[in-house]
């Protein structure tokens, strides 16, 4: 019988090549579509599981009140994390303090390679369950002069030789030994670009800063990773070490601190005031729908496909069901022709996921491999294939077996009026979620130009960030002397933060008219003299920073946002103490957007610091070529620091990266919408060539009677645009809600103009009748006599 089955499906199949051809391929790009979001979303939700230690694993953050705004951060107090690891000893299993990722020269002889890396305590690699392919948990980070790397790192310096115990030079200053090597992490891992660890007795030794941190309760420069007991609970655990802080510090608004799973770190990262408000999660449900939606429309075409060529099987139904089959003997039929299709679909199906996959991981940013070995992705695959085809082939199946044999044989039998009505609901249901999804891509499109063209406050063009390492502090007046003699270097400065970040924030500023209960948060930025002429800023009132005032190291430069949270009017020249000391207002300089282009301007304080230096900004001569003047510059700093590589950031390309996560989702969106559309109109052109093949008699008497060729193509081409209309009102207000909804996330953001809507509209509209207008056009200019004479 299933043979039976099999040997019909493949005749039908073959018999009308140009529907079987839009079923299998539409099916293929739709399980395609799915197969990858379905490989996206599982890496998204494996994040951080390649850690054994994934569930009980968590990272304390601090909740701070500043400004009225509750803020959520990783950074926290050295004697905080002690308290944690020394008071709560039966809730944790280890607790571990660690730096930030950093970058670092390794050097080896010859080999010198910059690389990222933290300071951790001893307790870290374990936590983190590193598969160590040399030494120990036990020694790894024993010994200050120690350090674990990486087995590609290893590799890169030593070759085929085995590392342990071999010595290293880092930063041109410290010679270390490799007491460890463990396996490179999976990039779905939030410590993949932790490429070695260094012990955190060598941090204490190094850093007189954070040695003398070790009593400072307010100064949340650090990170805390704990692992909770096997029988602990996280929230309860959480609960504990809230009021961890508020003994020991005297500000009005207490830091609570709490535990931030590891299960939570990547999809669950956003907190606004206080409350973790989602983050990633939102793209994983997005694409989760697009990729449902799309294989639907794949679904829906089959269905429209099938029934809609009902009355050319009906005759096949009626002598079957004469000659005894049951209903369900040929719903068993019509399904295993279903399942037929969803095979050949599945094969071609996999092509293109394979072929995909590669400018797939380009577009997402990702490292998703096909899981050849995995059986259980093989089982998944078969109960996908098996849901499509019933999914596809369920409604044809009951529809086609449902005839009157008596009606059929006669040859009474007629579709009815309102046989049409499922399929033109299923075609609404298409360009409902075509349209939404245009208007979401254009929508998502203009929230990343408007945040693109806000203006910045300063001149990101031919501006360089180059890190101050060991082997260039305090060098700066030498070396900007010799950049400006070069000819290529227009200004140059340093600063304790590039101009694409503020990295300290402090509070502790005072001054006449503040209210006393307040505690003011502002961002800090140390700088040279040269700082504002070298990036650019707009001075609004007032002066720059200059050597030719001495007094200026004790002077400030508000930006507005700073100037509007003091309330302070006609503000230069009024004085600011800053713990204790009393420094100036000389300037006020334009906000400039220094952090996320889609939040307000942070309150930001500029003061001329130079030992607080981290980051070289260099501005190039504007007429020069880039490539001429970069090896000058180049050439300038091998000569103060010839042992370090020359490492440096276009300003314009780390502003650029703020972007990154929009714009991947709007690439990804807007691929997504492309195949949509395409899906809709691989089906619309199969049904509008079924419409024109029904009534091709009624199109020859109109054309006998005098109807010309645009009237015919009108006639046929109506139902269409009627049903791509109703798509439209449908999904406007669909994709407004969603979209208002997503945009509250952020606080800059565009307004949705109704021209959007009216746009994809009339861009429906036009596709339609592009789509339907060949079957059309072909019907209406057929001789009538070919359609008419068997009349």
């Amino acid at each position: 019988m299933l043979r039976n089955y099999l040997t019909i499906a493949l005749r039908n199949l073959s018999k009308n090549k140009a529907y079987s051809f839009i079923n299998i391929f539409g099916l293929a790009v739709g399980m395609a579509v799915a197969m990858l979001i379905g490989l996206w979303i599982y890496d998204e939700l494996s994040f951080n599981k390649f850690h054994r230690n994934y569930d009980r694993l968590a990272q304390l953050y601090v909740n701070q009140t500043f400004n009225g705004q509750t803020g959520s951060s990783r950074a926290i107090s050295l004697p905080s994390a002690t308290e944690v690891k020394n008071k709560y000893t039966s809730d944790f299993t280890d607790v571990s303090l660690a730096s930030w990722n950093y970058g670092h020269l390794l050097v080896n002889g010859d080999k010198k390679i910059n690389k990222e890396g933290m300071y951790a305590e001893p307790a870290l690699p374990k936590m983190l369950s590193l598969n160590m392919l040399k030494g120990s948990y036990a020694t790894a980070l024993k010994e200050p002069g120690s350090i674990l790397l990486s087995e590609s790192v290893a590799k890169t310096l030593f070759g085929e030789a085995d590392p342990l115990n071999k010595i290293l030079k880092i930063d041109a200053k410290n010679n270390v030994k490799v007491t460890g090597v463990f396996e490179d992490l999976p990039f779905n891992s939030d410590f993949y670009q932790v490429n070695f660890y260094l012990p955190w007795s060598a941090y204490l030794a190094d850093q007189p800063w954070v040695k003398e941190s070790l009593q400072q309760w307010g100064n949340h420069s650090f990170q805390c990773f704990a692992q909770i007991a096997d029988r602990a609970d996280m929230q309860s655990v959480s609960a504990k070490i809230r009021n961890v802080e508020k003994a020991h510090v005297s500000v009005s608004e207490k830091p609570e601190y709490f535990l931030h799973p590891m299960s939570q770190w990547h999809l669950y990262s956003d907190f606004k005031n206080g409350k973790n408000i989602g983050g990633g999660i939102q793209f994983v449900w997005l694409f989760a729908l697009i990729g449902v939606f799309v294989l639907l429309l794949a679904c829906i075409n089959f269905m429209n496909l099938s029934t809609a060529r009902s009355e050319k099987r009906a005759k096949e139904v009626g002598i079957r069901k004469a000659v005894g089959s049951l209903r369900q003997q040929l719903i068993a039929q019509f399904l295993s022709e279903s399942m037929l299709v969803v095979s050949f679909a599945l094969v071609i199906a996999l092509l293109i996921v394979l072929i995909a996959l590669s400018p797939f991981n380009e577009l997402s940013g990702k490292q998703v491999r096909f899981p050849y070995a995995n059986p259980v992705f093989w089982l998944l695959i078969l109960g996908f294939s098996l849901i499509t085809g019933l999914l596809s082939g369920s409604y044809p199946a009951l529809y086609l077996s449902s005839f009157n044999p008596l009606s059929v044989l006669k040859g009474t039998f007629k579709v009815g009026r309102w046989a049409a009505l499922p399929r033109q609901v299923l075609v609404v249901i298409q360009f409902t979620v075509s349209i939404t999804l245009i208007i979401g891509t254009i929508i998502v499109f203009q929230q990343i130009q408007h945040a693109k063209n806000r203006p910045v406050g300063y001149d990101r063009s031919g501006l360089l960030q180059i890190s101050i390492g060991p082997g260039l502090s305090g060098k700066y007046d030498a070396l900007r002397d010799d950049l400006l003699k070069s000819g290529v270097v227009y200004e140059m400065s340093q600063s304790s933060s590039p101009t694409t970040g503020v990295w300290s924030n402090q509070i502790g500023f005072e001054w006449e008219g503040k209210d006393p209960k307040s505690l003011p948060l502002f961002g800090i930025v140390a700088t040279s003299h040269h700082f504002g002429k070298t990036i650019g800023w707009k001075i609004l009132e007032g002066r720059d920073f200059s050597r030719d005032y001495s007094t200026d190291t004790s002077a400030f430069i508000l930006n507005e946002a700073a100037v509007k949270l003091t309330g302070l009017k006609n503000i230069v020249g009024k004085t600011i103490r800053y713990d204790g000391k009393p420094m100036q207002v000389v300037g006020v300089v334009k906000d400039m957007v220094m952090e996320s282009p889609y939040t307000p301007i942070k309150p930001t304080i500029f003061l001329v610091k130079y030992d607080w230096s981290n980051i070289f900004n260099v501005k190039l001569q504007p007429n020069t070529p880039v490539e001429t003047a970069l090896k000058k510059v180049e050439a300038v700093f091998k000569k103060y620091d010839p042992d370090n590589p020359f490492d440096f950031k276009f300003t314009d390309d780390e502003y650029d990266a703020k972007f990154r996560t929009e714009e991947r989702v709007g690439k990804l969106a807007r691929v997504f919408a492309v195949l949509a559309i395409f899906i809709s109109c691989l089906g619309l052109f199969g049904l509008a060539s079924f419409m024109a093949e029904q009534r091709i008699k009624e199109i020859g008497v109109r054309k006998v009677l005098g109807a010309s060729v645009f009237s015919l193509w009108g006639l046929l081409s109506q139902d269409f645009v009627r049903l791509v209309l109703l798509s439209f009102l449908i999904a406007t207000p669909i994709a407004w809600y969603s979209l208002d909804d997503w945009l509250q996330q952020y606080d800059y953001r565009t307004t949705i103009s109704w021209a959007i809507f009216i746009l994809s509209g009339l861009g429906a509209a036009v596709i339609t009748l592009l789509t339907v207008s060949y079957q059309a056009i072909r019907a209406a200019l057929m001789n009538p006599v070919q359609s008419l004479r068997s009349e």
